[in-house]
């Protein structure tokens, strides 16, 4: 098992000024895990900060969409979002999931799809899903530890089509 920093780590919906840091924690998660994520790093890195400073503001606040990260005070190490389903008015799509390497097994992933999941009751939506590449047996592993079973629904990856994504669901 990796060695875990010591040092405390607050979850919480992120903030408009966490703009840079949730930038380079965005070009973190997409070079640590390019399948994982619905766009590439060239495009992320090429996004403008000011993009990146609206797209924060508009998820810091509200019932419709939310993110959060795991902020040690420093540099971002996780992170979590949610969205209301538009055809499934109680349930929250879970995306954008990560734990930076030296975090994982430490608690943290948890921590975010709580924080994600207290959000969704709050908003009136019960229920979680998330979408998961079929070969990601470590993702799954993790998932199911945190109370998400398959639901047998297979779809094709958004970027590759070639891959699979499972759905895993649990209550909020």
């Amino acid at each position: 098992m990796m060695h875990v920093p010591a040092e405390p780590v607050v979850v919480r919906r992120v903030r408009p000024e966490d703009a840079a840091r949730m930038r380079a924690l965005r070009l973190e998660m997409l070079a640590d895990a390019p399948l994982a994520f619905l766009e590439t790093l060239a495009e992320a890195a090429g996004r403008p900060h000011e993009a990146y400073r609206s797209r924060i503001a508009a998820v810091s606040t509200g019932a419709g969409t939310a993110q959060f990260v795991a902020d040690p005070g420093g540099r971002l190490v996780g992170h979590a979002g949610g969205v209301a389903a538009p055809a499934e008015p109680g349930l929250t799509v879970v995306y954008a999931v990560y734990v930076t390497p030296a975090r994982r097994g430490s608690g943290l992933l948890g921590d975010l799809v709580e924080a994600v999941a207290d959000w969704s009751r709050a908003s009136g939506r019960p229920e979680l899903m998330l979408e998961v590449v079929v070969s990601n047996d470590r993702a799954v592993r993790a998932y199911r530890r945190l109370g998400f079973e398959d639901t047998g629904v297979r779809v094709p990856h958004p970027t590759v089509p070639a891959l699979r994504e499972l759905q895993m669901r649990r209550a909020a």
